[in-house]
């Protein structure tokens, strides 16, 4: 190890706190945290000069490559007018180019309003805000019930955390939150008294955090037609789904489904910039005009020229590039070898998003202490793939750019950890 590396991970074990990671475990001596320096492409560089293929597009985020020059000048040409402005009291072009980009992949008169914020957890956090404050000025102070799905995982902000399913990561927060009732399917949402629910929120087609367990075919389409008819609001968490990682450009796409609320952000600016989105329909908009009525929430970075800039360039790639276009036999090819290289049954995949089950050879499952689906993810490092696991499922979310030739490298150096762990 490099003298530079050992001064960086000393200063990190000694001052630095990270997220979702045992403290203890992470600062031991005989753990090498590895320091990522450089990216290009779908490729990341250590500080040792060593080259890992970013197996989940760098927690979700990372869309075209790392170091796309499209994305790259976009931020230089931002910078070099303004880095970033209020957007209380004021507006900025970009942000509202963005939006109306945004508003543009829906029907007309559906989406048409576009509240930004920083993260996945605040476009979540503005959306049950607005849900519950809509109701409060709309003479249904009733509804103040909020609904989600069992093992969901909306983010971790005190009302985004109340919707979260996992208990691992929840529990010990409930009685600080919202009223939340979690359902596992619609049959027990159908059971709830709507007359109480102010509005559902549901991750469409897949629940990422749930190791990437898919929802039944016309799920979606079957809540929209529930909310039609209760007057529940829905709200669709597509902070992992958005951008096409599905296969659409958006997860409710497929189900011909326009939500009351859709909320965004990692693909967003292309895995550049922290920025967020919570669009919603004209008609909720307009309970919130007023001095009376306002929506006091916002963030010191809201709609930042810089993040939006970014974001706009990343629209772009989508269309010069043909992003979308390539994509179905991409992913077709993508689950063509994940099902060759691994038992079909224990693989989760939907459009780029892949989720791949480790059992015994018997088919029962590994002792959580055992902490098999992390052991993995360190061993594949040693064959050059980076990506973590949510339990004992191994994750792999390409960015969409990857070729087919670079898929294959990933698949096949997940197979070799396996096999070297599992032996």
């Amino acid at each position: 190890m490099n003298e530079q590396t050992q001064q960086w991970l000393a200063w990190d074990r000694r001052h630095c706190w990270h997220p979702f990671t045992d403290q203890r475990a992470w600062c031991d001596p005989e753990f090498e945290p590895l320091m990522l320096v450089r990216g290009e492409g779908v490729w990341l560089w250590d500080s040792e000069g060593r080259r890992y293929f970013d197996g989940n597009s760098s927690i979700w985020t990372n869309i075209h490559g790392h170091a796309h020059p499209v994305l790259n000048a976009a931020a230089q040409e931002q910078l070099a007018q303004v880095a970033h402005t209020s957007y209380l009291g004021f507006a900025n072009p970009r942000a509202s180019e963005l939006a109306a980009r945004l508003c543009g992949f829906f029907p007309a008169d559906t989406l048409t309003r576009v509240f930004f914020s920083d993260d996945g957890s605040t476009a979540v956090e503005c959306a049950v805000k607005m849900a519950l404050q809509y109701r409060m000025q709309t003479g249904a102070p009733e509804r103040t019930r909020l609904v989600a799905f069992d093992n969901a995982y909306h983010g971790d902000t005190m009302g985004a955390a109340s919707l979260g399913g996992v208990s691992l990561f929840f529990e010990r927060f409930r009685k600080f939150g919202m009223p939340v009732s979690f359902v596992r399917d619609l049959s027990e949402l159908r059971a709830l008294d709507a007359g109480e629910i102010a509005a559902v929120i549901i991750e469409p087609l897949i629940q990422g955090v749930n190791q990437m367990r898919l929802w039944p075919a016309g799920m979606l389409r079957e809540l929209r037609e529930w909310c039609d008819a209760t007057g529940v609001h829905l709200i669709l968490d597509e902070v992992m789904t958005g951008f096409g990682r599905t296969g659409t450009m958006f997860a409710c796409e497929r189900e011909g489904v326009v939500p009351d609320f859709l909320c965004l952000a990692k693909g967003l600016t292309g895995g550049y910039l922290p920025l967020a989105a919570t669009m919603t329909r004209e008609t909720i908009h307009r309970a919130f005009e007023g001095p009376e009525n306002v929506f006091y929430y916002g963030h010191s970075y809201t709609a930042n020229p810089l993040g939006c800039a970014v974001a706009l360039a990343s629209l772009d790639v989508f269309s010069a590039e043909k992003v979308m276009e390539r994509l179905p036999h991409r992913a077709e090819f993508f689950a063509r070898i994940l099902h060759e290289a691994f038992p079909r049954h224990l693989v989760r995949v939907c459009g780029m998003i892949a989720g791949i089950e480790l059992r015994r050879a018997d088919g029962s499952a590994f002792p959580a202490e055992e902490k098999t689906g992390a052991r993995v993810c360190l061993a594949a490092r040693e064959f050059g793939l980076l990506t973590r696991p949510i339990r004992d499922t191994i994750v792999l979310m390409p960015p969409l750019c990857a070729t087919e030739e670079e898929l294959v490298f990933a698949v096949e150096a997940l197979k070799q950890a396996i096999i070297k762990h599992l032996s």
